[in-house]
């Protein structure tokens, strides 16, 4: 995904991130080895395409499993 298509994406979730909170994120995501990108053109524009690497998908199963089990933490100890 592209970072526009990103900051839309979670908009229509309910969620509102500016360009200067995402981006940076993303460029510290990709130093970090989490993402790799590369330009691409998408609609005669050329957009930074990100993707998660190997790694990233491992980090994020492992932070699917956590998130799981802080929501389950928070609704059993209601």
């Amino acid at each position: 995904m592209f970072g526009l298509g990103i900051i839309e994406e979670l908009g229509g979730r309910g969620y509102r991130v500016s360009p200067g909170t995402l981006y940076p994120m993303l460029h510290s995501m990709e130093r970090t080895g989490l993402l790799s990108s590369r330009q691409q053109e998408i609609d005669s524009h050329f957009r930074r395409v990100y993707r998660a690497t190997s790694l990233g998908r491992k980090v994020l199963r492992g932070t699917k499993v956590r998130v799981r089990e802080l929501v389950g933490d928070l609704f059993l100890g209601l």
